[in-house]
């Protein structure tokens, strides 16, 4: 599936490219919604808080170490509303383009760092295509060609375009994209305390605050085996490079268990009904536009 694209525009003195939604038909509507996607979404985090200018942000605004689990929801639901939220989709790009144009700050070597600079903004989508191509390799039945690769990412190109990523960050194709992404993660990435205090993090996963205090003994017994999941996927799809900045174990015994999973939820997950394998903003997206096409047929079918 291909989303209508226009061809790269590199040129300095060309308009801004068009913003568009995504609808059915393209690759981001088909899987972008589905629960897997949270498999690889901290691998994509990971990258992030190793890049220096989101690092020292994150470090300063973010609210990732004191409500880990408030942040990832509000960050799936922002994801789900680029996809599936129609015109809102727009919306909820500038909204964050606001949100973030204030949030600058100041690292220990004292260099200033602004969320809004070209690259760093860029990078964020960048990990998204990372963790799209990670899922596929390890939790899916449906193995991407590189035809598929390419496809894919004419449409996050799409996306960039919607939150106004500056065309000098983008690489023209997936096949330009792929080593110009290993050259940032060998050569500009970072280890950051920040990347640290992720991995910790999500290894002990802290009550949300609507959970009574009495009830975090047990909070922590059902949660502990689902931190201890969520590291291991992380560490597993993350760029091996980055494993060896960060120090990371992973042998040739967590790669058999990871493809044995990953096998598992990639037969499983097909097979759930559909409420079941996408998030609720994208489910209800997906049967929005049934109920719409199914209005069309009965207007085309009406007696005149």
């Amino acid at each position: 599936m291909t989303a209508a694209v226009a061809p790269i525009e590199h040129a300095s003195g060309a308009g801004r490219p068009e913003r568009k939604v995504f609808t059915p038909g393209t690759r981001m509507w088909e899987d972008t919604g589905l629960i897997t996607f949270s498999l690889t979404a901290g691998s994509a985090f990971l990258l992030q808080t190793m890049e220096p200018s989101i690092a020292a942000v994150v470090d300063e605004h973010s609210s990732f170490r004191t409500d880990a689990l408030g942040r990832a929801a509000r960050s799936v639901a922002s994801v789900m509303m680029w996809i599936y939220g129609g015109e809102e989709a727009l919306a909820e790009a500038a909204r964050l383009r606001t949100m973030h144009a204030t949030l600058n700050s100041t690292d220990g070597q004292g260099r200033k760092h602004q969320a809004l600079a070209s690259g760093p903004w860029a990078w964020v989508l960048h990990t998204a295509v990372h963790a799209f191509v990670e899922g596929n390799k390890y939790f899916s039945d449906d193995k991407l060609t590189d035809a598929d690769k390419e496809s894919y990412y004419r449409e996050v190109v799409q996306l960039m375009r919607n939150f106004s990523v500056a065309p000098k960050e983008i690489p023209a194709t997936y096949a330009e994209w792929e080593p110009w992404f290993y050259d940032q993660v060998e050569n500009h990435l970072e280890v950051t305390n920040v990347a640290y205090d992720y991995l910790k993090v999500i290894q002990t996963l802290a009550p949300p605050k609507q959970v009574p205090a009495v009830l975090h003994p047990l909070w922590n017994v059902a949660a502990t085996p689902l931190g201890k999941m969520q590291y291991f996927f992380t560490v597993g799809t993350t760029p091996e490079i980055i494993r060896e900045k960060l120090g990371l174990t992973w042998t040739a015994s967590d790669e058999r268990k990871l493809k044995a999973l990953g096998w598992v939820i990639g037969r499983t997950v097909p097979h759930l009904p559909e409420r079941v394998r996408y998030f609720p903003i994208a489910y209800e997206a997906r049967r929005l536009e049934r109920d719409r096409a199914r209005l069309r047929k009965m207007i085309n079918l009406r007696p005149v």
